[in-house]
Parts: structure tokens; sequence; C-alpha cells
């Protein structure tokens, strides 16, 4: 069953292009996964801070498998600094 989720990152002010540096290199290595199937990274258009993923996954193992991947693991430790406040992760049904 397919897993779709939504995320959202925001990080401080000021650290916005560090920020995109550790996404762009997160969303390279993710759509390598086997079990992804989408990983799209949007910014906002009113708040530079703010960047939401969407991603859809083959299941929930595939989801579990990337939570584990070295360069998640990576971005996870070096966000610690700039990160503003928790991920929001959504878990979704695909209504059409």
């Amino acid at each position: 069953m397919k897993i779709y989720l939504t995320a959202l990152v925001k990080c401080k002010a000021g650290t916005t292009a560090q920020m995109k540096d550790f996404l762009d290199k997160l969303v390279a290595a993710s759509r390598q996964e086997e079990a992804c199937l989408q990983y799209e990274l949007y910014q906002s258009t009113t708040d530079e801070t703010q960047f939401v993923f969407h991603e859809t996954w083959t299941s929930q193992e595939g989801l579990d498998q990337h939570v584990k991947q070295e360069h998640f693991q990576l971005f996870s430790k070096q966000i610690v600094d700039i990160i503003d406040g928790p991920l929001g992760i959504y878990k979704t049904d695909r209504v059409h």
C-alpha cells in the first residue's frame, strides 16, 4: 500500500541558504531509494524559511527504511541548530 506523506520544515531566519543546501542533498539521495516514488520539495512564496515536502513511498517498510538511510540521518544532524520548531509530518490518503 502506497504511503503519501507531507512534511513541513522551517528554518531560523538567516539560515535559508544553508537549509536549502542540506535539503538539496537530501532530495537527490532520497530520490535514488528503491521505495521512493515521489520526493518533491517546495518553498513557500510568502515565507522563505518554510519548506514543504510531498512524498510517495511504495510501502510503510520503504518509508521506515528511508529514515534509517545515512543521508537522512546526516540531514537530521545537520539541521539541529538551524531548524525552527519540530518537523511537521502528515501521512495522508489520496482522495482523488
